[in-house]
């Protein structure tokens, strides 16, 4: 339980309260629609009132979060000024885009309340205006406010029409429908499968949410909810006077005919704040954009992996750390995120991009990648760097032994790691609090090691001069392969260096048995926490936490940290 709650407990608690809330205001003001002031409201719509107002406070409570957690610099900011007080409450920024994710989902039941609950209503408002007859409540009450400068409280002001009509001709109702278009693209397009296999229309949908922001703002502007005025409720006891209607307004008579009023506009007390919050993000990610970047170096490695390293002038870095960057020459309009791949002992740094996409293909060609001739360095595409933003594997140095896991192209921010490991080795660096590193690498085919075997060759040979080697303990793990090379492999196993990535250290065939790895570094270092850092598929995530979790042997406490794209 103890190990629980130092991997999960504050992430569950932060979920609780939010939930929490949520539920607390879906009551409050689902209640706040039983009182008196709403009593001819609900004469008309029942309980469809408190049905449609109480998710709308919910989704003001929401869209007021939405937009916090994609506020890069502002999380970047709360990293570092918290990380000095609670590593666990730090670790809790680095799952910003799952919150996103839960945050849109409960927006998106709320919506889907809102909307049928006003369904109702609409046609329960035509129903009173199509009676046509004086000896029903809901009928005299629609009739209220046909006289000129009066007061009403049936938004459809005549029988002649149709929900349909009112819908797209009242500030409520064409709003609504904008909103609700705008919220199923984004959420639509936000799908796993379209997000990794089109960007372009992951990015250009997601920017919609002005659109959405724009038309939440002014749907409440109609005040189409409308209830008694507090000065005729004196006057006019509808408790007292309900039963009274035919006589409303005649001379004799101890009920005047009641008023009505909307309720004033209110999400955008809500919403003001975190709107404010991210045009200052954006214009603090405009500013560093057009600061000059200069391409120092291309590199073409195996496997069509473009590796560019860039300088900029004021930037600074921590390992693990990833940066946006955007090609004017290519879109004015798309940024994309990479992980650096250098160390912050560097003089540069550098992204290795892998080219599957039409982006990527695109800056692949740009800078030479189809060509082969050298380009000369004033040939090359201009580029715009947003960042550096921090992500969990900030922390790697925090522990005194380390478990790196990377699968595929998800190795890119350990090589950040290992890099800095060596710089700070090298240079004696005494505030170097790790003692052991435990790097796993698992691929599903071989060219995904092509580009990152020279770093781990040269960490391997530097490592073993210094008498070093048992500093970095890797393990290469090649989970998927041909009949052909399977047969090379065997051939060339009892060579000294492994076939395939041409280290000392001999690649591993099929998947990690990850019980077995876990107890044996609880085993070797009992008494330890263990920082285990992760870049992969949520499947292993999913394992890796659960083996963080039951794996607590010797008073050994694993910590599970995930990246996040």
């Amino acid at each position: 339980m103890g190990n629980f709650a130092a991997n999960e407990g504050l992430s569950i608690f932060v979920i609780l309260v939010w939930l929490g809330i949520n539920v607390f205001l879906f009551v409050y003001f689902y209640m706040a629609f039983l009182i008196e002031r709403f009593y001819y409201t609900r004469v008309i719509l029942g309980h469809a009132l408190s049905w449609a107002r109480a998710p709308a406070a919910c989704l003001n409570f929401n869209c007021m979060l939405i937009l916090l957690p994609v506020c890069r610099n502002l999380l970047s900011f709360l990293r570092g000024s918290i990380q000095c007080c609670s590593r666990t409450a730090a670790r809790q920024l680095d799952r910003n885009l799952t919150f996103h994710k839960l945050v849109a989902y409960m927006i998106a039941f709320h919506t889907a309340v809102h909307i049928i609950a006003h369904l109702f209503n609409f046609e329960r408002f035509m129903d009173s205006q199509l009676m046509v007859n004086s000896s029903f409540l809901p009928y005299v009450l629609s009739q209220i406010g046909n006289n000129d400068n009066k007061s009403f409280l049936n938004p459809i002001r005549s029988n002649e029409t149709n929900p349909t009509i009112v819908m797209f001709t009242t500030t409520a109702g064409l709003t609504g429908v904008v909103i609700t278009l705008a919220l199923i693209l984004i959420i639509t397009s936000s799908m796993e499968v379209i997000r990794r296999s089109y960007f372009e229309v992951f990015w250009f949908t997601h920017h919609l949410f002005i659109v959405f922001f724009i038309g939440l703002v002014l749907h409440g502007v109609g005040r189409i909810v409308r209830g008694q005025t507090p000065e005729s409720l004196e006057a006019h006891d509808p408790k007292q006077c309900a039963s009274y209607f035919e006589t409303w307004g005649k001379n004799g008579t101890h009920c005047p005919e009641p008023d009505f009023a909307g309720n004033p506009p209110m999400t955008w007390k809500w919403v003001v704040g975190p709107m404010f919050l991210y045009v200052c993000e954006r214009l603090v990610r405009f500013y560093r954009s057009q600061q000059k970047v200069v391409i120092t170096k291309v590199v073409m490695h195996p496997s069509k992996t473009l590796e560019l390293q860039m300088k900029k002038k004021g930037f600074k870095m921590e390992v693990g750390q990833y940066v946006f960057i955007q090609c004017p020459s290519i879109s004015q309009l798309e940024w994309h995120p990479f992980t650096l791949t250098s160390a912050p002992e560097e003089d540069h740094f550098s992204v290795h991009i892998r080219i599957v996409g039409d982006w990527t293909q695109a800056l692949y060609t740009a800078c030479g990648g189809d060509k082969t001739t050298v380009l000369d360095a004033w040939t090359l595409p201009k580029v715009g760097v947003d960042g550096p933003f921090g992500t969990a594997s900030e922390d790697v140095f925090r522990y005194e032994v380390v478990m790196l896991v990377g699968a595929g192209i998800g190795v890119t921010p350990f090589a950040s790691v290992l890099k800095s490991v060596w710089y700070k080795h090298v240079q004696k660096n005494q505030n170097v609090f790790t003692k052991k590193i435990y790097f796993y690498w698992v691929c599903r085919e071989t060219q995904a090691f092509e580009w990152f075997t020279d770093l781990l060759q040269s960490l391997e040979k530097q490592m073993t001069e210094k008498d070093m080697s048992d500093f970095l303990s890797y393990n290469i793990y090649l989970t998927r392969w041909r009949d052909t090379e399977a047969a090379h492999f065997r051939v060339q196993y009892q060579a000294e260096d492994d076939p395939i990535t041409g280290l000392k250290q001999k690649t591993r065939y099929g998947k990690p048995n990850w019980d077995n790895e876990f107890s044996t570094i609880a085993t070797q270092h009992p008494g330890s926490k263990v920082g285990v850092f992760l870049c992969g598929p949520a499947a292993l995530a999913e394992a890796l936490g659960k083996q963080c979790l039951t794996h607590t042997e010797s008073g050994t406490e694993f910590i599970f940290n995930k990246e996040n794209f």
